[in-house]
């Protein structure tokens, strides 16, 4: 079903009470099905913002979100269960065990205890945790933390993911791996919604991109047809003459 309309954001806006100008301005976008969709921007464009209002963390102050599979609308409690959020911040309990903190998500769930348990012993194998699946969380590396944080994200095996930042801060191998995995998931269908600051990283693993600068869309479209347009060789350049070298806070 790939080309099928999987999120459609229309006209969104958002600003928040304390603040004198939108944080979303006008964002309409279309994310298909099984795609691998890259939402980019410097710091503070928006990015995070539109990510918590596409996982229902915050509502818009205008205009409309729906999600879609195979053609058909998703209700909001279907909405609530099929997707899938691996925040920037760690989203697990620390002095708990991997084994632990799945079990704890996938309960909140409902997963069956048969399901759960066979979702927790993959997860914890092709993440590379099994080893330290009883050790407290609190004690691994920074590398470890994000492949539990991605555990717990996937564990009722969401039809659409989102990941903010996903790989920060992790050593070559782990990001290695957690792209390869959710390549993986992606292949399997899963469709994926994607920030970073990682450049390279984002031209290698998305198939989509939208750029987001002081909260709009300022281009959009499929990665390689956008660097032909705007005849750049990488994703770094673009991103650059679109949004400008001046430092961002």
């Amino acid at each position: 079903m790939a080309g099928t309309v999987c999120i459609e954001i229309r006209d969104v806006y958002k600003r928040y009470k304390s603040a004198g100008e939108d944080s979303l301005s006008a964002v309409s976008l279309d994310i298909a099905q099984s795609d691998v969709f890259g939402l980019l921007g410097p710091n503070g464009a928006g990015k995070t913002t539109l990510i918590s209002i596409l996982c229902g963390i915050i509502p818009v102050s205008a205009g409309s979100v729906r999600f879609y599979y195979n053609g058909r609308q998703y209700s909001d409690a279907e909405r609530k269960s099929r997707i899938g959020f691996v925040p920037q911040e760690y989203a697990f309990y620390q002095e708990l065990t991997p084994r632990q903190n799945l079990d704890y998500f996938g309960a909140m769930y409902n997963l069956s205890k048969g399901r759960l348990e066979e979702r927790r012993e993959h997860l914890l194998e092709v993440l590379g945790l099994g080893k330290a699946a009883d050790k407290k969380v609190g004690t691994f590396s920074g590398g470890m933390k994000r492949r539990v944080n991605l555990a717990i994200g996937i564990i009722h095996e969401p039809d659409i993911l989102f990941l903010d930042e996903p790989t920060v801060g992790v050593d070559v191998q782990s990001r290695n791996a957690i792209i390869r995995y959710l390549q993986q998931l992606n292949q399997a269908g899963t469709t994926i919604v994607y920030t970073s600051h990682h450049m390279s990283e984002a031209e290698e693993f998305c198939k989509n991109i939208a750029l987001i600068d002081h909260g709009k869309v300022i281009a959009t479209g499929g990665l390689q047809h956008l660097k032909a347009v705007h005849s750049v060789a990488s994703l770094q350049t673009l991103f650059i003459n679109l949004t400008g070298e001046a430092y961002r806070d």
